[in-house]
């Protein structure tokens, strides 16, 4: 078994085939219209697009899981914290937003964080005893009711502010471009919260402290209408890219959709995806050869060292907890700038759309089938899960039907018939099994 793992894993043809295959599936579902596919490449450039968002948040999981074995289960909460930076970033600032209560809520955010402060510094400070409970607890309800008394008028009147249409702060006006890094400083200040209160203790605390956190964060923004509007939704995000109206009313770029042979609708719509497959290409490249550099630098050797014994290594002098804390921050950021990225390209805040099966559960299938603990692993899983995530959609309901035909009408037929649109959670879990059994390592292993 160790020889056929070590085999597997030094095969340098691997890799380049695995992608060759990916590529040429996304080459069919651009030029080959046929039941399998659809013959678009607006179609194949949009799963594409998805994909490297998608490749980026399995990077950012894979840091967490693949360097360091951090098991974070509320990856969707780093999503949707990164997918608010654009919110508050580029949006233009909503006339009376600031004045109706803007200052108040971040003078009640700074007491808030006061109050953490100075509970923390009275029991640093003060003897073990009932003076010090009574001091920290004397503290946290004093700075809580000053808290509400100040935040709680301020949301109000910003929430009353143009409702039908705003009800929110908006945002600073600044290009969207910038507001990607802002998602994951955004995260990672969040992975740091959690991590400072989970990493010390066993490994089952830190998967329960991330589920609570992902759901905490979309809760939130589900139900503070003064951040981003709750579940009114926000849309109008600024592009980093043309609009495809613009495009087809410029006369250059009409004659050169005449000359490539597309209708100009398709064309735009071609062009634009384009122009933000280059932008996530050229993150995700970035991301890959920071991660790489440091995988293969003592960093990263470290890492891996305390991943697979971290007994050992903290018998050789190593901060376990410290190095911990430091990849969860940094994953989480990777994810918090795929969380912006991803609002980005949609155009469109919903919180209502975080859902933990999409965001956690399949980021995770992208890991596993990929390999973790190899970034090109994660980037070739997660792309490929994406496309079979959208292509089963389609497939299932044609797969059934064709099973079906021999059976005479009645319950058992329709009842496969209607249940033919689980089909893509029926295959994820199938090519998770399938990976499992034959490749345990992932398609593309560990060295």
């Amino acid at each position: 078994m160790s020889t056929n793992r070590q085999a597997e894993s030094s095969n340098p043809w691997r890799a380049p085939i695995l992608f060759a295959i990916l590529a040429i599936l996304f080459i069919l579902e651009g030029s080959w219209r046929s039941a399998m596919f659809s013959g678009s490449w607006n179609t194949s450039l949009a799963i594409l697009n998805m994909g490297l968002i998608s490749a980026i948040t399995a990077l950012g999981v894979n840091m967490q899981w693949g360097y360091a074995g951090l098991f974070n289960v509320g990856v969707v909460g780093f999503l949707a914290l990164g997918g608010l930076a654009p919110v508050l970033v580029s949006l233009p600032p909503v006339d009376g937003g600031w004045s109706s209560g803007g200052l108040r809520v971040l003078t009640a955010l700074v007491v808030g964080l006061g109050t953490l402060g100075l509970a923390v510094t009275l029991w640093q400070r003060l003897r073990r005893g009932w003076v010090r409970g009574l001091a920290v607890t004397g503290a946290l309800i004093a700075g809580f009711v000053l808290y509400r008394n100040i935040f709680d008028p301020a949301v109000i009147a910003i929430e009353a502010n143009q409702s039908a249409q705003y009800g929110n702060l908006g945002g600073l006006g600044w290009p969207v471009l910038i507001s990607w890094p802002v998602g994951g400083l955004f995260a990672a200040a969040a992975a740091w919260g959690v991590g400072k209160v989970a990493l010390g203790l066993r490994s089952d605390y830190l998967a329960i402290a991330t589920l609570g956190i992902g759901e905490i964060i979309v809760a939130v923004l589900k139900n503070e209408e003064w951040l981003a509007r709750g579940v009114k939704n926000i849309t109008s995000i600024p592009r980093p890219v043309p609009y495809e109206i613009a495009l087809q009313q410029n006369p250059e770029f009409q004659t050169a959709a005449a000359n490539w042979g597309f209708p100009l609708a398709e064309a735009s719509g071609i062009w634009v995806k384009l122009c933000y497959m280059s932008l996530f290409l050229v993150v995700l490249l970035s991301i890959i050869l920071l991660a790489e550099l440091a995988l293969k630098s003592p960093w990263g050797r470290m890492m891996r060292a305390i991943r697979d014994n971290e007994t050992a290594a903290e018998a050789m002098g190593k901060d376990v907890t410290g190095r911990h804390l430091q990849v969860f921050v940094i994953g989480s950021a990777v994810i918090g700038i795929a969380g912006a990225m991803m609002i980005t390209l949609d155009g469109l805040m919903a919180p209502t759309g975080y859902n933990p099966l999409r965001y956690t559960f399949l980021i995770w299938v992208m890991v596993i089938v990929g390999g973790s603990g190899n970034n090109w692993g994660a980037v070739l899983g997660a792309i490929l899960i994406w496309f079979l995530w959208i292509k089963v959609e389609v497939w299932g309901p044609s797969l059934i039907g064709v099973l079906v035909t021999p059976l005479p009408e009645g319950g058992l037929k329709e009842h496969l018939l209607d249940s033919a649109a689980h089909m893509r959670f029926i295959a994820m879990g199938l090519v998770l099994l399938l990976v499992l059994r034959f490749s345990p390592r992932g398609l593309v292993p560990e060295r």
